[in-house]
């Protein structure tokens, strides 16, 4: 198909180069340390036709023992995947994602965990997902793949542990979205789950949190390359990579605080005259390089597959509440909040614990960086998770 409309052409692409339409692992692309589980007939929470044939992409690292009770599922965040340990190399744009946590020596530590982590359905890095063939035709599925919840990512988790052997998890534990997974296995699983860890989450997505996903939904689909979801045949540089750059601007800015880009940023001009459309204040360098990097590791459509499964995550939705919901779950919750965290702020953490029930503590970390904290390497959050996973 031929490309219509200005191609995607920033100054601060590295290679020079323009862009795929999608940034996502294909079949054919380098596997990387991926393994691969076929699943038939997944059901699906709010699909017409109940159910989807799925290839979950999952790594591993260490051994399950022979009583088979040191597994740990970790959860990848919104545009994470199942690359939490290891450098970066082919299959893999970058090294994994939380060596503060995980690793030889870490609070989660292959020689002493059979560690697990799998990419979510509807993403793009290797499950299943809208850049995927659609078996009908071979073409990509674009707007026809499903809108799928936070409870169909859970309900095939609990496939791959079942393919795994594993009978129930030590600990699941993850940031963000996969705070809210590990939620929910707690709610869905409550006897296949000794612990969970809730870093930066939430029982329910609240209305802010709704809002801020729906201007970076808006984003991606008023850009012309997003074509109602169908780009994935359209030339290098033509797919909806804009709309994909600003979404993610507008989602980074709350993962930051106002007052760490304001220490970083100040009014600091990056080039020219701010005064004229040409000049560029150094904060909007700074979130056009966020959006330029996600361009190339990302997928507009997974990225609407991400938005939707937040915004529809209550696990006590059908469910008489959140506190019933959880009220079968007789595990250890470590809840942890960021004190400057602005996208799921403390009052999140408190009504999680609450949920829970049975005098559950939040733990409040200070950091000056907001939800994005739990990226960085830090020890205080690392002390806690070791802390935690101790006294399982």
């Amino acid at each position: 198909m031929a490309a219509t409309g200005a191609p995607w052409a920033p100054a601060d692409i590295a290679s020079g180069e323009l862009p795929r339409a999608t940034a996502a692992w294909r079949p054919g692309d380098p596997v990387g340390r991926r393994q691969f589980l076929d699943i038939a007939s997944l059901p699906l929470e709010a699909d017409a036709r109940g159910a989807l044939d799925v290839t979950l992409a999952y790594e591993t690292w260490g051994e399950l023992n022979a009583a088979r009770d040191n597994a740990v599922y970790v959860a990848h965040a919104f545009t994470g995947d199942s690359h939490v340990l290891g450098p970066a190399g082919p299959g893999h744009a970058g090294p994994g994602w939380w060596p503060g946590l995980v690793g030889p020596g870490r609070a989660i530590d292959p020689d002493r965990h059979f560690i697990v982590s799998a990419n979510v359905v509807g993403g793009c890095q290797g499950t299943t997902g809208p850049a995927h063939p659609h078996p009908d035709d071979g073409h990509a599925w674009g707007s026809r793949f499903p809108w799928v919840t936070v409870r169909d990512m859970v309900g095939a988790e609990a496939r791959l542990a079942d393919a795994l052997g594993i009978d129930r998890w030590r600990l699941v534990i993850g940031p963000s979205l996969g705070g809210l997974r590990a939620l929910e296995w707690a709610a869905s699983f409550p006897d296949r789950v000794q612990g969970i860890g809730v870093i930066g989450a939430t029982a329910a997505t609240t209305a802010d949190q709704i809002a801020w996903g729906s201007a970076q939904a808006h984003a991606i689909r008023l850009d012309p390359g997003f074509r109602g979801g169908d780009y994935y045949d359209v030339d290098d540089g033509a797919g909806p990579h804009r709309g994909l750059a600003l979404a993610r601007e507008i989602a980074h800015t709350t993962y930051r605080t106002s007052a760490e880009l304001d220490a970083r940023f100040g009014r600091t001009v990056q080039h020219g005259d701010p005064l004229t459309p040409d000049g560029q204040f150094a904060v909007q360098s700074y979130l056009a390089h966020h959006g330029t990097k996600l361009v190339g590791r990302f997928d507009a459509n997974s990225y609407l597959r991400m938005i939707h499964a937040v915004d529809t995550h209550d696990v006590g939705r059908g469910r008489g509440g959140a506190a019933h919901a959880l009220s079968a779950f007789a595990g250890q919750a470590l809840v942890v909040a960021v004190d400057s965290d602005r996208l799921y702020p403390v009052d999140d953490a408190r009504r999680t614990a609450a949920a829970l029930g049975r005098d559950t503590a939040v733990t409040v970390l200070e950091a000056a960086s907001g939800h994005d904290s739990f990226l960085a390497d830090w020890p205080e959050l690392a002390q806690e998770v070791a802390a935690f996973e101790r006294g399982l």
